[in-house]
């Protein structure tokens, strides 16, 4: 007997790529429970089923950066802040933060396969009386048009958002004289793609290669150093409300032309901002 539960949750992580580096995801996540039927006639009760994965996934590898621990390049220490890792490929970075904002995942590269594989396993080992077996699929969100994988971190959030390289992989939609602009959120998307977004007022310190990123919040103290050409700087906390104003604005000045945008924060959820020039 199996039961089923379609777009049960989503999972925002960023993982780390020997060949593109720090790339945002968001995948949605399906669930397979296989079992026996209880007395009551059922094999776990659905509205259970969803708390339960999801509190899982949330207090594991969700909004943290998943690390590739036998990866090309990778090195990862302990330090004052908790973890140290630093890469060199396909660029050099440094990321610092407690220990809880990694995942630190025994393989050579993260793929979805693997990912669900490994929840699978966690939530099996955990399951319910009737459960014999619980099976995640991981997949994207099929986006018709332009979208972007971003990393950043919230230093004033109190939820898991603070940590700072965690991502999402986001839709965006441009409008201007009332008609969407396919070219421009082409363009737009394409120089988002896998880049940092940090607020100015973290910048502890830069030269004309290098941005070092640093903050103080709940879970404790992260600092990131990486690229300069791997950075977007936004005047605010990049929040999507945040991207989508900065967004709004950039595109006005730049065009001459009254803009409207709706930036994603990952699935199904995000904000719209308008600008004139």
């Amino acid at each position: 007997m199996a039961l089923f539960v379609n777009q049960l949750t989503h999972i925002d992580v960023t993982l780390w790529c020997a060949e593109r580096g720090l790339v945002g995801c968001s995948w949605q996540v399906d669930a397979l429970l296989e079992g026996a039927l209880g007395e009551d006639g059922m094999l776990f009760d659905f509205g259970e089923v969803k708390p339960w994965i999801k509190r899982t996934l949330d207090s594991g590898l969700d909004h943290t950066l998943l690390v590739p621990a036998n990866a090309p390049g990778i090195s990862i220490s302990e330090c004052e802040e908790g973890l140290c890792i630093r890469t060199t490929t396909p660029y050099a970075m440094e990321v610092r933060g407690p220990a809880e904002a990694f995942s630190l995942l025994p393989w050579e590269a993260i793929t979805l396969e693997q990912v669900a594989s490994h929840l699978s396993g966690e939530l099996t080992d955990q399951r319910p009386t009737n459960v014999d077996r619980v099976t995640l699929t991981l997949s994207d969100e099929a986006i018709d048009g332009a979208a972007y994988g971003y990393t950043h971190g919230l230093k004033r959030h109190q939820g898991n958002c603070q940590r700072i390289a965690h991502g999402h992989r986001s839709r965006l939609a441009i409008w201007q004289s009332g008609q969407r602009q396919p070219a421009l959120e082409a363009r737009w998307a394409d120089w988002l793609d896998n880049r940092y977004l940090l607020e100015q007022a973290d910048i502890q310190d830069q030269d004309d290669e290098t941005l070092t990123c640093r903050y103080q919040a709940a879970q404790g103290e992260f600092l990131i150093r990486l690229p300069i050409s791997r950075c977007a700087v936004l005047p605010g906390p990049t929040t999507v409300e945040n991207i989508a104003i900065w967004l709004a604005r950039s595109l006005a000045r730049d065009t001459g032309q009254a803009t409207r945008v709706q930036a994603f924060e990952g699935i199904n959820k995000g904000a719209f901002a308008e600008s004139a020039p």
